[in-house]
């Protein structure tokens, strides 16, 4: 093992202090981020959407306001005079002294290593220092005072009907059913349907994680039935029918509609937990595939989620020897991207300068990417992981690869002889772009995977504008498929909000020469879109041409755009379903 330099007594002050303070940061902002998922109960009871879509970006800043809030405080306090190298190993064993009995240690571990890394060289980034292993293990934390994290149901005792209803009341939402005796025996009946042929052994029970789940117009009970040795999970949405009136709109079971709702592309749940650690265990019981990183993410706990996906990346580089490749694709005008063809996620770098036609900036990019981060991505955007100082092993990147990275991205590349050092990059999931996917269909003669695609593609285009993003390049290279079959929108440098834009008819010609000109012969403003203008760019393909027009036309209507456009303004919320229409039960529910 490597010698590992750590004093023999913990004797600084100043080193306890510095631990202290931050500890006392973290504590401040899960109390924060408890305090809003709390809210979110209230806001659905309410049906109060727009409250609750804010509270909801407003809870992604709380950890970086809190992590600004720390270092300023250290670095008012502290001389660098003071902060040898000595007295930083001594924070990290205080700070682990002051972890004992926390209930989200794995969550303060993460704390502690952004405020230090804001404060250290990278070259600190060790585990002497900073915590790139967990120190303190998340198994069975929960302490008598603390509530459990899921209940159990015995429906063999009180009948499966009476159990349904009593994991829905507890739950005490204070708003009325419109028929909550209907609703149970639906539920009973789709259970009863996939699952009551079984025999039921001894230890037949229902675990329901004790709090909803609260995204967008909806809240989630999340459960599962244990039968002997197998588990079965469901998930049952809780929706407004009309203001003031629940109904349940289905129960799912299928591993891959869960799945699904635990998306990488959607917003950021809001529950209540006093242990996450214990939801997140419960989770990976009913998604086994998948990763802690994601499902911490989904928490809303997304600086977590990106810890753990770093660690699972150094394992990863440890245990795999290919090539850093760039990826397979369109090159774009604004971004690098690349890819260890071993592992399911894409590099994005965003290039120093951009030709013409491109109008941005690097800044501007940011921003568009921030927008997503904060935004309700409704299932159709890919969520993306930011880092910066992110070190690669010299040996696996090509020599045309790093050429390709110094010619268009020299301020973001550090190379020495062991490492290369990209100072600022997205991780996005890996998937395959919509103009390959649709052209390797043509060429099986897969024209139900290519009809697919197409109703997917304009699906997307549809949910997007339904939570007022407009993507601004609708080509088939910036949209991907998923392993699931979803397409899914993920080049932002030209999004926009549908409410910033003007969609326009194209005016009719006044005379031979304006039908002649080569160059528009009437003013076109900056956010001016011509939705009839998308076919010449998109349906050049006779097939595609055939699939969109049978699903999608109106998307090529200015009308269309206009209307929606208008509901967004009147402050109408459209419901977004993270599952297949002909799944729900016979309700209809209303945009509030």
């Amino acid at each position: 093992m490597p010698h590992t330099h750590f004093p023999k007594l913990l004797s600084s002050q100043i080193a306890f202090d510095i631990a202290r303070t931050i500890l006392d940061g973290f504590d401040k902002h899960y109390r924060l981020f408890r305090a809003s998922s709390q809210a979110a109960k209230t806001h659905f009871e309410k049906g109060d959407w727009k409250t609750a879509q804010a509270a909801a970006t407003e809870r992604i800043q709380f950890y970086d306001k809190r992590v600004r809030e720390c270092v300023q405080v250290l670095e008012d306090e502290y001389s660098q005079d003071d902060l040898s190298d000595e007295v930083w190993r001594e924070v990290k064993l205080h700070y682990m002294g002051l972890l004992i009995d926390h209930l989200r240690p794995e969550l303060a571990e993460t704390f502690f290593n952004t405020v230090c890394t804001k404060l250290l060289h990278r070259t600190y980034f060790h585990n002497d220092f900073i915590f790139v292993r967990p120190a303190t293990s998340t198994e069975y934390i929960e302490r008598e005072d603390t509530p459990p994290t899921y209940r159990v149901y015995y429906p063999a005792t009180d009948g499966l009907r009476f159990t349904i209803k009593r994991i829905v009341t507890n739950f005490r939402l204070n708003a009325s059913f419109e028929d909550l005796d209907r609703d149970v025996a639906l539920v009973e009946a789709r259970l009863k349907a996939n699952f009551g042929q079984e025999k039921l052994e001894p230890n037949h029970q229902i675990q329901v994680l004790a709090n909803l789940f609260y995204r967008n117009k909806s809240a989630y009970i999340i459960g599962k039935g244990i039968n002997g040795n197998r588990e079965y999970p469901f998930v049952i949405p809780i929706m407004h029918k009309t203001k003031g009136q629940l109904v349940l709109d289905t129960v799912l079971f299928d591993n891959m509609q869960i799945t699904v709702l635990f998306s990488f592309t959607r917003a950021y749940f809001m529950v209540d937990m006093e242990v996450p650690s214990a939801y997140v265990q419960f989770i990976r019981s009913i998604l086994p595939r998948k990763p802690r990183s994601e499902i911490y993410t989904m928490l809303g706990l997304q600086k977590h989620g990106k810890n753990l996906f770093y660690r699972d990346f150094l394992h990863h580089l440890k245990y795999s020897s290919d090539q850093i490749a760039a990826a397979p694709g369109i090159r774009g005008l604004v971004m690098l991207v690349f890819a260890l063809p071993s592992f399911p996620y894409v590099f994005k770098l965003i290039k120093d300068s951009f030709p013409p036609p491109k109008e941005t900036s690097k800044e501007l990019i940011k921003e568009k990417y921030l927008l997503v981060k904060n935004h309700d991505r409704v299932g159709r955007m890919a969520d993306t992981l930011e880092y910066s100082d992110v070190a690669f092993p010299r040996t696996r990147f090509s020599e045309e690869l790093l050429a390709e990275i110094a010619q268009y991205a020299p301020s973001l590349l550090e190379v020495s002889d062991d490492e290369v050092v990209i100072r600022h990059l997205y991780i996005e999931r890996r998937m395959t772009p919509l103009n390959i996917w649709l052209t390797e269909a043509e060429q099986r003669g897969d024209l139900a995977a290519m009809e697919h695609g197409v109703r997917e593609y304009g699906n997307a285009i549809k949910e997007l504008v339904a939570a007022n993003i407009f993507p601004g390049d609708m080509l088939y290279k910036n949209f991907g498929v998923t392993r699931h079959g979803r397409v899914v929108f993920y080049d932002y440098d030209e999004i926009e909000y549908i409410t910033d834009c003007k969609f326009r008819q194209i005016p009719a010609p006044r005379n031979e020469e304006d039908e002649m000109a080569a160059e528009p012969w009437y003013p076109i403003a900056k956010n001016d879109v011509f939705p009839e203008q998308f076919g010449t760019f998109l349906l050049g393909n006779r097939k595609v041409r055939e699939f969109f027009m049978k699903h999608h036309a109106d998307l090529l209507t200015a009308e269309y755009w206009q209307g929606r456009q208008s509901r967004i303004v009147a402050g109408k919320v459209d419901d977004v379903f993270p599952y297949p229409q002909e799944i729900r039960f016979c309700h209809q529910t209303t945009a509030l």
